[in-house]
């Protein structure tokens, strides 16, 4: 959720890359369900780790920033700080997995997530950008 939201508010200044500590291979529907609520199209995203952005030539000594949303990808993202010249923040997000018995309590534990990461984008990185327009092929 966080990636979608940077790179649409962001996307055109700053470069954003996701990982996590495990991957899942696919990412949460619920994740994708509330994202697209708010024109989010997260359905093609594949989840990643560190390790595999490493194996796949991200270096993650070209990042200024990692920002981590859990404990654990908090731990691992002050690892790298052993080796490269990166700011770490943790940002301790409300993780909404597993909770809620209805779908729709499902969806509205993920949207408090969303809001949430959101508020903290925009307090952390200030107005998201204009929006591009879209030139019209007609």
């Amino acid at each position: 959720m966080a990636e979608g939201i940077m790179r649409r508010d962001y996307g055109r200044r700053i470069f954003v890359q996701s990982a996590g500590v495990k991957n899942e291979l696919e990412i949460d529907g619920f994740a994708v369900s509330v994202c697209a609520e708010i024109g989010l199209k997260l359905d093609a995203h594949r989840v990643r780790t560190f390790q595999e952005m490493e194996q796949w030539g991200d270096q993650i000594g070209a990042f200024d920033l990692i920002i981590a949303l859990s404990p654990a990808a908090h731990r691992q993202a002050l690892e790298y700080t052993r080796y490269y010249a990166v700011d770490v923040e943790f940002w301790p997000i409300f993780d909404p997995t597993g909770l809620g018995e209805t779908r729709e309590a499902k969806l509205a534990a993920y949207r408090q997530s969303r809001d949430q990461i959101a508020q903290r984008i925009r307090a952390r990185f200030g107005p998201p950008d204009p929006p591009v327009e879209k030139k019209n092929d007609a």
